[in-house]
């Protein structure tokens, strides 16, 4: 029987929703052809997996055991004093969210390690999880993004006065958006200097750059998830997701927010729009895994606002109305990691280091003890 490695946690302000995601997946995949090994990330580090049942496990007044591990290869190793294997795992499922869950590091630690993941890899979660990049790459596709700018919390602190009057030549009122967190956490509306301040303030503690961003008050949110499936890019429906305030918050996402309605009642034209810029995205990066993007649209223009890596309970609830028909997603994603080979190509090797001179343009001109 193969094994799956779900991994979630990590050291990111979204690791709680990532528990929820995770553990989504580790129920829905138990009892089907896999091996389910849930691997934690705590946000103070390492690794640990354990006999996780649900979320609660992880809730501050439980007591549950967890048992610290490492990959060492595809081999998930015990690294207390019993010491031995845990699991090999066969595919991986990244259910992180936000941190080095979500930014390409865990997808990088897995290529390294020689282990098939059914999610994102390196290089385009890398390029999405900063919103203000994320927006030159999707420009770079003619893909309309709101407009921005960007501020890095050393100018902020350096000349405030100058990002306080950039914003007045802009014009409010504006979104203040941590550049490297989702969630909405960090996001507010600014309607006049004070307020930006205090925003950017706020953002700052929990990011070290800002996007500030046009404020559209008629805007919808919309999302259209897209995954691979035996090479080919599948593309969700498109959801609307209401909200009561000026930006879609936090306690909207997951507590007590307005719903959504799939597919979105939207004209046509708009509808084939955002399905066409989230395949444009998918083709241009190779993306495989899913992902979820995000647009607003206001009136009849569509602007790309972000492209979701590891997107809440994995988006599966935009092609399944069901736990069954989500588990048959989850169960797809993982029969197209294990079908698609990785990478393995030729690696050369120079002979540089034979030689007795180093003569080139772009190194030392001569052998000596400094190198």
């Amino acid at each position: 029987m193969p094994s799956v490695a779900v991994f979630f946690g990590g050291a990111s302000n979204e690791s709680e929703i990532s528990v929820i995601t995770g553990m989504l997946a580790v129920n829905l995949l138990r009892g089907t052809q896999y091996r389910v090994v849930p691997v934690y990330l705590p946000p103070s580090g390492g690794m640990a997996t354990g006999t996780f049942r649900g979320v609660e496990d992880f809730a501050s007044s439980a007591r549950t055991r967890f048992v610290p591990v490492a990959l060492e290869g595809r081999s998930i190793v015990r690294t207390d004093k019993r010491r031995k294997e845990v699991a090999r795992a066969d595919v991986a499922l990244n259910c992180c969210h936000g941190g080095m869950g979500e930014d390409g590091t865990l997808a990088a630690l897995l290529r390294w390690n020689g282990i098939p993941s059914a999610s994102p890899a390196a290089a385009p979660c890398g390029a999405f999880m900063d919103k203000a990049v994320a927006k030159l790459f999707a420009a770079g596709l003619n893909i309309p993004v709101a407009p921005s700018f960007t501020v890095r919390e050393g100018a902020w602190k350096g000349a405030e006065k100058d990002v306080l009057a950039q914003a007045e030549a802009f014009g409010y009122p504006l979104v203040v958006k941590p550049a490297c967190l989702g969630s909405s956490i960090g996001v507010a509306v600014a309607r006049e200097g004070a307020a930006l301040k205090a925003a950017l303030d706020a953002a700052f503690s929990l990011d070290d750059k800002a996007v500030v961003e046009r404020y559209f008050a008629d805007k919808r949110d919309i999302n259209c998830a897209a995954y691979r499936r035996r090479g080919e890019i599948v593309l969700s429906p498109c959801e609307e997701v209401f909200s009561g305030g000026d930006v879609l918050s936090f306690r909207e996402k997951y507590e007590a927010g307005r719903g959504s309605r799939l597919p979105a009642d939207l004209p046509e034209e708009v509808a084939g729009c955002i399905r066409g810029y989230t395949r444009a995205l998918c083709e241009a990066f190779g993306i495989v895994g899913v992902v979820r993007a995000d647009f607003l649209v206001s009136g009849d223009e569509v602007y790309f606002n972000e492209l979701n890596m590891v997107p809440g309970s994995l988006a599966g609830y935009l092609f399944g109305g069901s736990l069954a028909e989500v588990r048959r997603f989850y169960l797809a994603l993982l029969e197209e990691a294990l079908t698609r080979p990785l990478p393995q190509k030729r690696v050369i090797r120079t002979g540089i280091l034979d030689g007795p001179l180093f003569c080139g343009s772009k190194s030392c001109k001569r052998r000596g003890n400094f190198v």
